[in-house]
């Protein structure tokens, strides 16, 4: 039995620790853990949740993907990935909900990664993440599109079309000042890497705003600019360890959203540690990762937070700040903790529209238009699973979405693989110069007696398959004596595949045919075997390459 593939980065990483390399970690994590801050408040606050919930859920889940996780440079904490499956979760089963979700989702990420599906779940098809990952982009900027304009709007609809078509009719309520904040907000944050690329500009453009929005309440009497402090109550105190209450009818129903979680956190999380792993020339452990990922969401949602992963964005500001240890991520939480502990109450007077353009900004780099745009340009089987589940994810939800880009993919999987199968007649002779498994001598080529068929099949002989070998039969012509079967390039076969070729075998015995395998190679020999070929067809006409299957043909025509 294999060991656990559970061995921590963090253990690796502090053998040969030292000084200079512990400047790089601290530079990295206190500029990781400012940028992390702006965004777990957004997060937390477009999921539903209060602010306090997104920086607990950056420092639990954070610490845990850092001292338990198979990446020496991942950053994890809240992502606006999870923004659409945690809203709809609170929706329809409440924060009680979201919690046992959420350690359900932390139990399934163990099991992937003590199953050692880690290196699994990174060949999801590129089509389906590119396509439910700009549907949730879209997602999240549509539910952004009222605190950005400041709408006045009584309630917002759950529906995508249902929200845009109330939008519509909302749009002579938009409040000016709010707007303003808001579009300023984003120029701020896309104008700030021109200026340095070091401050986040985020952060800046929530300290702009926030002192804005404060001088015109104070001089100018706008109180028309919604902040936090008008939406939640903020609390900096440090919540308790509490479990849930668990029941087996509970647990089965939320069964599906856990899934996703689990699904997503392990995707995203993988995507993050491979895009690190080019950038700084290591190798993350993918079954590590996973169980780490686990950890955190189970220790998330017990001290109140929300669902966590991988953050692409923050894990590269770590790798370009120097960061090359788990070590960084670790003061990235102890900043995040020092900030929720003396600095938490400030975040009452930051306006809804900065944050609101805080998630615009997130939600065009998730969108991912360019690699869109290109993958409109493959095979129709891609863009349609490209664009099934693009629309999926933004008219139902992501789990409808994951699930049924699933399904398509391993459909369309199927069909390509068994198109890799080439199952052809070979007449009158065959030519030598194409063979490997025959004994030449000075021939070029082997005359086919009369009554004697030969059919090769090139590629993996398993579902699909079988099928087109009986329609090429059907139309190959008179009944044959012998009929031989060239399995030189079948590098294994499968259940389906045995089932058809025993079914063949036996269809042909009872037409009164001889059926000779050619060129079988050891490892598809023991499968036959093992399947009683062996005293199906005899032992003499399973042959070791095509001579002594022409020589086996002659004697019995």
């Amino acid at each position: 039995m294999k060991a656990l593939d559970f061995r921590p980065k963090l253990l690796s990483a502090i053998h040969n620790y030292n000084k200079q390399t512990f400047m790089a970690d601290l530079m990295a994590g206190i500029i990781v853990g400012i940028v992390a801050l702006p965004l777990a408040i957004a997060f937390a606050i477009a999921s539903g949740v209060s602010p306090e919930k997104g920086i607990i859920t950056a420092i639990v889940a954070g610490f845990a993907i850092s001292a338990f996780g198979g990446s020496r440079v991942q950053i994890g904490g809240p992502t606006g990935a999870f923004i659409v499956i945690v809203a709809g979760i609170i929706n329809e089963f409440g924060l009680q909900g979201l919690t046992i979700a959420t350690l359900m989702a932390g139990v399934f990420l163990i099991g992937f990664g003590l199953l050692r599906l880690g290196t699994i779940i990174k060949y999801i098809p590129y089509p389906i993440i590119v396509g439910f990952t700009s549907g949730i982009a879209v997602t999240i900027f549509t539910t952004q599109v009222k605190d950005l304009l400041g709408l006045q709007m009584a309630e917002v609809p759950g529906d995508f079309i249902e929200k845009w078509i109330a939008y519509f009719h909302s749009f002579g309520t938009i409040d000016p000042w709010s707007a303003a904040i808001g579009l300023l907000s984003v120029a701020i944050i896309a104008a700030m890497p021109m200026v340095s690329k070091k401050v986040p500009g985020s952060l800046v453009a929530i300290i702009v705003m926030t002192v804005a929005a404060l001088l015109l309440k104070q001089y100018a009497g706008i109180t028309s600019i919604e902040t936090i402090g008008d939406r939640f109550s903020i609390s900096s105190q440090l919540p308790d360890a509490v479990m849930p209450e668990l029941s087996w009818e509970r647990i089965k129903e939320l069964v599906p959203p856990a899934m996703t979680i689990a699904v997503l956190g392990a995707i995203e999380s993988l995507l993050s540690a491979t895009v690190a792993d080019g950038v700084i020339g290591d190798h993350h452990n993918s079954n590590t990762e996973l169980v780490g990922q686990g950890i955190a969401n189970i220790l998330s949602p017990i001290f109140g937070g929300i669902p966590a992963t991988g953050a692409i964005a923050r894990t590269m500001t770590n790798i370009n700040n120097g960061g090359r240890t788990p070590v960084a991520g670790i003061i990235h939480v102890v900043v995040l903790l020092l900030i929720f502990l003396f600095l938490m109450p400030l975040a009452q007077y930051i306006p809804m529209a900065c944050l609101a353009g805080v998630l615009v900004v997130v939600s065009y780099g998730m969108s991912g238009w360019r690699s869109f745009r290109a993958l409109l340009r493959n095979p129709k089987s891609d863009i349609t699973v490209l664009v099934l589940t693009f629309l999926l994810t933004i008219i139902f939800d992501l789990t409808v979405a994951i699930e049924v880009g699933l399904l398509c993919a391993c459909l369309l999987f199927m069909r390509r693989m068994s198109e890799t199968t080439d199952v052809r007649a070979v007449y009158d002779e065959i030519d030598l110069n194409e063979d490997a498994d025959m004994e030449r001598g000075n021939l070029e080529h082997l005359t086919i007696p009369k009554g004697v068929e030969v059919y090769e099949i090139n590629g993996p002989y398993f579902f699909g398959a079988g099928n087109r070998f009986e329609d090429i039969m059907a139309r190959y012509g008179n009944r044959p004596k012998v009929r031989i079967i060239r399995m030189r390039k079948v590098p294994f076969i499968d259940s389906t595949g045995l089932h058809n070729l025993e079914n063949m075998c036996l269809m042909s015995q009872k037409e009164g045919i001889t059926v000779v395998l050619s060129g079988v190679n050891e490892k598809v020999e023991t499968v036959l075997r093992r399947n009683g070929f062996e005293q199906l067809l005899g032992q003499e006409n399973i042959c070791n390459h095509i001579d002594l299957a022409l020589a086996r043909a002659r004697a019995l025509v």
